[in-house]
């Protein structure tokens, strides 16, 4: 399908620190510019690793690339405020983000997606790779069952209308008409989008005409990170839509609580079988896919693996029992 000037897309690349990545990003997107009548927007967060300055260059250089600051820092704060601002002027909103890498037609493969099934959001699957020993470790637990749980956005799948996914194209009158992202939420906020515009009646397209290349943290400290914040980000969406979670996300749920039960060995030593029982199945299954898939990271993915799923449950509590929303104020 020809997608020519059918159609005006505003592509966002909401950053913060990326000075590796952003220009290399800006370069590969700029051929599709023109077929697709479309805008780049970086929206900065603060950055001082030398993105802005790269942003600011590369705006300077094209005026179909603009800069935009992002006083909020998050990325949905970011991408809200480029929609506000930009987004009267376009069909679509393409989402990239900037810690990945994308095809190099991959914004003609999602209009040319929603054009042809009718779709208020394309989302697609997302392929994780890795560079470093645990970095490559991680990915291969995160596209694994153990660390995905069997997520279709993660693992992948023939085209289907979805309920979440990766978020990469949104038609902005249904953005707009949803409200955009909740600013609350710094982590899980498409989820809990994709929740909105199904319950506005508005209809998501998993794609599998294409897909991103993901890039996970590369140290134990900001993978716990980033999954307490996942895990905090799906407790907020439950306590806003008393939506629950799915099966895969309710066991690993337990992760935490077994985790703070086993304290309790030194008073009974039976305390600590929970534990073991989940840490053994962890570590069995990764011991599997070394044999299984001869990938000699399957060890070391389950250790992976057993941070997202404790760094998850632990957010998820955390948010859930937060005694702050419990206070009666005077």
């Amino acid at each position: 399908m020809n997608t020519d000037c059918l159609t005006s897309s505003l592509i966002v690349i909401p950053c913060l620190n990326e000075a590796e990545h952003v220009e290399g990003l800006v370069t590969k997107l700029r051929p599709s510019l023109g077929p697709l009548n479309a805008t780049i927007a970086i929206v900065d967060g603060g950055s001082t690793d030398g993105t802005r300055k790269i942003a600011s260059r590369l705006a300077a250089e094209d005026e179909r690339v603009l800069f935009l600051d992002n006083p909020k820092r998050i990325q949905s704060a970011a991408i809200n405020r480029a929609v506000s601002e930009l987004g009267a002027s376009f069909d679509y909103l393409i989402r990239i983000d900037a810690h990945g890498s994308y095809p190099d037609d991959y914004c003609q493969r999602l209009v040319e997606e929603a054009l042809a099934t009718g779709a208020d959001s394309v989302v697609v699957a997302m392929e994780t790779v890795g560079v470093s020993t645990f970095q490559k470790a991680t990915a291969f637990a995160q596209n694994s069952k153990l660390g995905n749980g069997g997520s279709k956005h993660r693992a992948g799948a023939t085209g289907h209308w979805a309920d979440h996914g990766h978020h990469a194209l949104m038609r902005i009158a249904a953005f707009e008409a949803v409200g955009g992202y909740d600013e609350t939420f710094s982590h899980n906020e498409d989820a809990e989008l994709d929740y909105r515009l199904g319950k506005a009646g508005y209809r998501i397209w998993m794609t599998d005409k294409t897909n991103m290349v993901y890039y996970p943290r590369a140290k134990v400290g900001p993978l716990f990170r980033q999954y307490f914040g996942y895990g905090r980000g799906r407790a907020k969406n439950f306590l806003k839509h008393r939506a629950m979670p799915g099966l895969r996300q309710l066991l690993p749920l337990a992760v935490a609580p077994v985790a703070l039960g086993a304290l309790l060995a030194a008073v009974n030593w039976i305390a600590v079988i929970p534990f073991g029982v989940w840490a053994l199945a962890c570590l069995g299954y990764g011991a599997w896919m070394a044999l299984g898939e001869r990938n000699p990271y399957g060890p070391l993915a389950a250790i992976s693996a057993m941070v997202m799923h404790l760094a998850w449950s632990a957010g998820f509590w955390r948010e859930l029992l937060d005694l702050r929303r419990f206070r009666v104020i005077p």
